[in-house]
């Protein structure tokens, strides 16, 4: 009779993605235990894992572990192996949102299906305006780099950016054009671009094969099977991102000059938005509070200063501190925001799943252990009263700043 030795706390560790020792687990393969009745389990966050529906999982939460070992991330990144295309067969043009002038997760997810697409003879072609503040290009899928700048194509300007893309398609030909079917521009921007080619595009395209995609269709309800067009309109999630190889990021220029498009729309930049009056699941920067907040007209302050839409945590939404409708998680909003504030939250597994598709989480808290902590990209250690009076001493001082700059 063979007896199977079971490790509880190797199961445990293997279970909770919270846990320091959680990623060096995956890393090793170990995505399999057997439950307490014999049976053996499968990681459902396992990278590459297989839903119920057939569809592939993305589990993005491993780039929040290990957040004190960024410098041996680095080392690996600078070992990956360089993917090099002298000369290309075709081209698989990208053009990404590049909000706040870096990549999203959205974006990675757009040039992991580049990469899909163009193969060992391809090169994927990002097309990027204005300035970017990215780094890791190279890390994320990019061979070849057309950065187009100048004052016509800051703020709002799709009929310029337009034109540029044109221009684009005369010099490289590509065999696929690829934007994200999103809010941030991608979405108007390539229809814009389909119309002016005269061709149909694939929107909302989650997957993708070598002759056919899937998009959603029907509010989300059903997939559209069709054939691969030109250009693709691909929501997120549409591929893995690129994680095995680094590439060239090599500059390219357009051989002739843009053709300045006669402005239609007249930009009048931003303009000042209450963030109270944003919703949650669509504002950009969130401060959110929890049961270490203590001062609550504090809060309420930094929020207004920092120009931050608020949010909570159950437990201070239960307690009458903050409306039900700024609750954040499972049980509450779905947020995505690019930066995620979190006050004297200790973080929750429904709270935790609710902000996981937030780009950066920063963590106010007393408590260096808590799983909050453990999530965050950056961790303030400390009472929250005195280190947001700090914060808004400092915004106060820097805007004072610009102003004396400004005269």
């Amino acid at each position: 009779m063979t007896i199977v030795r079971r490790d509880p706390r190797a199961e445990w560790i293997a279970r909770n993605r919270l846990h320091p020792l959680h990623m060096a687990m995956q890393a090793k393969g170990e995505t399999r235990w057997t439950g307490p009745n014999g049976v053996v389990r499968k990681n459902p966050h396992a990278v590459g894992f297989i839903g119920p529906n057939g569809i592939k999982r993305i589990d993005r939460s491993g780039t929040q572990q290990g957040g004190g070992n960024n410098g041996a991330a680095a080392r690996e990144v600078q070992l990956l192996p360089l993917h090099s295309i002298e000369q290309p067969g075709f081209f698989i043009v990208v053009v990404p949102d590049m909000l706040g002038g870096r990549l999203s997760s959205h974006d990675r997810d757009l040039l992991g299906l580049a990469r899909k697409l163009a193969g060992t003879e391809g090169a994927v072609l990002a097309v990027v305006f204005g300035d970017y503040k990215e780094a890791a290009l190279d890390t994320a899928g990019v061979d070849r780099l057309l950065h187009l700048q100048g004052s016509e194509y800051e703020g709002y300007a799709p009929e310029q950016r337009l034109q540029a893309l044109v221009a684009t398609e005369h010099q490289f030909n590509p065999r696929h054009w690829l934007l994200p079917d999103s809010r941030g521009g991608g979405g108007e921007l390539g229809r814009r671009l389909a119309a002016k080619l005269g061709e149909r595009p694939a929107t909302r395209v989650w997957q993708v094969d070598e002759a056919r995609c899937i998009g959603r269709a029907g509010a989300g309800r059903e997939d559209l099977r069709r054939l691969l067009p030109k250009l693709i309109l691909a929501a997120a999630e549409c591929a893995e991102p690129i994680a095995e190889t680094r590439h060239e990021v090599r500059p390219v220029t357009l051989h002739d000059a843009v053709a300045r498009s006669l402005p239609r729309l007249e930009n009048l930049g931003p303009v000042a938005v209450d963030p109270a009056l944003i919703p949650m699941a669509e504002s950009e920067f969130i401060l959110s509070g929890g049961n270490g907040v203590k001062d609550w007209d504090l809060f309420h302050h930094a929020a207004q200063i920092l120009g931050a839409t608020k949010g909570a945590s159950r437990v201070a939404v239960d307690d009458g501190f903050m409306p039900r409708h700024c609750q954040v998680g499972a049980t509450g909003t779905w947020v995505t925001a690019r930066v995620y504030l979190a006050v004297g939250i200790s973080g929750a597994i429904q709270h935790l799943q609710g902000i996981g598709a937030c780009d950066k989480v920063v963590a106010i808290n007393l408590d260096p252990g808590c799983d909050m902590i453990k999530r965050a990209d950056l961790a303030v250690i400390g009472d929250s009263a005195a280190i947001l009076r700090a914060l808004i001493e400092r915004v106060a001082s820097y805007r004072q700043e610009g102003k004396r700059d400004a005269a």
